[in-house]
């Protein structure tokens, strides 16, 4: 353990001097391979404290894809089905540990967006957690620990400047927290808050009835939610976050944003999609591209004529609107979190057309009455936790 890191450059290359320390100890991690910059330790010391809390709340292992200090995914260690073996690239017939489903599952859920991703792991890394992360394009990896033959595997990726860093499980920081900005420096208590079945207990709906699946998942939505930009919303589905909404100036903007891209992660597990009949030649990010225009309004520019050849053996047939309505319209059991009270009712309208039957929110509204309604319109189960989510 050193007292400080010295990086190439803050933000922006221009910005120098740069560096990571602490005041009177040893920094709680180590870098064991590679050289992390100013952005990537950000990435890497929030992405951590999200899975932390998320092994703590659920006892299952997490991981977590972030970008721009945000998550573009968060899941635990579930198991996958054949359909997101496929739409993850993980081989049929590859062993995975609980570890390895997570990291797939939170590699997975946008993966426009984890390109170039820092990944965050609650527990050792394993082999084949690092057999997967071996093919995808990232920028590096932190976790409490690693086996010999998983860093091995990290160590050779970009050519041996892949980023490793080890952090001390046990690490907790102190009770208050500063930073800086325009030179002046700000203090605050650190958001120690607990996420909990406790935090779910006001279900202030008609619909009174939350499953254990619905409390696991409105506790991964909110403990995501705590380390996301605001304003943020995050949809969850079966143990992973499948939509983030990070950052945005409107509450509704949030839903829209986050719930298009929990339609896009539905409409990639389409028939159609499935078998598009992409290239040999044709790699990973390539086809991620290729899907989510494909699965957009501007299909036109992988389908048109002199484009859709160069991706795949035959032209694919349309995804119709239609198609792609009728599909969503079959979804449900979607859980949704939001780090702040939702001021209208177009929000549970949004939230409803991408499947969402339980909701997770902090309250307090002058609306909440007409928030509440709408809930009840669709059947919709709502927790108020009191407790709002801010994170900058």
């Amino acid at each position: 353990m050193a007292h400080e890191i010295q990086l190439k450059y803050g933000c922006n290359p221009n910005q120098k001097p740069s560096r990571i320390f602490m005041e009177g100890g040893e920094l709680p991690l180590v870098v064991l391979n590679g050289r992390p910059g100013y952005i990537n330790f950000m990435d890497a010391l929030n992405s951590w404290q999200l899975v932390r809390e998320l092994k703590r709340a659920t006892g299952l292992p997490a991981a977590a894809s972030f970008k721009h200090v945000s998550p573009a995914g968060a899941a635990l260690g579930l198991p996958l089905s054949d359909v997101l073996r496929s739409i993850y690239f993980v081989p049929a017939d590859m062993e995975l540990s609980p570890l390895a489903c997570a990291y797939a599952r939170a590699r997975g859920a946008d993966r426009m967006s984890s390109f170039g991703d820092f990944i965050a792991l609650s527990d050792t890394c394993d082999l084949p957690t690092a057999l997967l992360i071996r093919h995808e394009v990232s920028d590096g990896i932190i976790a409490p620990g690693y086996t010999d033959e998983a860093l091995a595997v990290l160590k050779e990726k970009k050519k041996g400047n892949y980023n490793v860093v080890q952090i001390d499980p046990d690490y907790e920081p102190a009770e208050l927290e500063r930073k800086m900005c325009f030179g002046i420096t700000f203090e605050q208590g650190r958001n120690a808050l607990v996420v909990d079945d406790a935090l779910l207990a006001n279900v202030v709906t008609a619909n009174k009835t939350l499953t254990d699946e619905q409390k696991r998942d409105m506790k991964l939505a909110l403990i995501t939610l705590k380390y996301t930009q605001s304003n943020s919303v995050c949809y969850v589905k079966d143990g992973q976050a499948i939509g983030v909404g990070a950052g945005q100036q409107s509450r509704i903007h949030c839903t829209r944003l986050a719930g298009g891209k929990a339609d896009n992660w539905h409409l990639r597990q389409h028939d159609k999609v499935l078998n598009l009949p992409f290239r040999d030649d044709v790699g990973r990010p390539e086809r991620d591209n290729a899907i989510d225009v494909y699965i957009s309004e501007d299909w036109q520019d992988v389908l048109d004529d002199g484009r859709w050849q160069r991706l795949f053996t035959v032209r694919p047939e349309i995804l119709t609107r239609e198609e792609k309505r009728a599909y969503l319209d079959t979804v449900t059991g979607v859980t949704l979190g939001s780090d702040a009270f939702f001021p209208f009712g177009d929000n549970i309208e949004r939230a409803h057309r991408s499947g969402v039957t339980a909701i997770a929110q902090p309250g307090g509204s002058i609306r909440d009455d007409q928030v509440i309604e709408k809930c009840n319109e669709y059947g919709i189960a709502m927790a108020f936790t009191g407790i709002r989510l801010f994170h900058h």
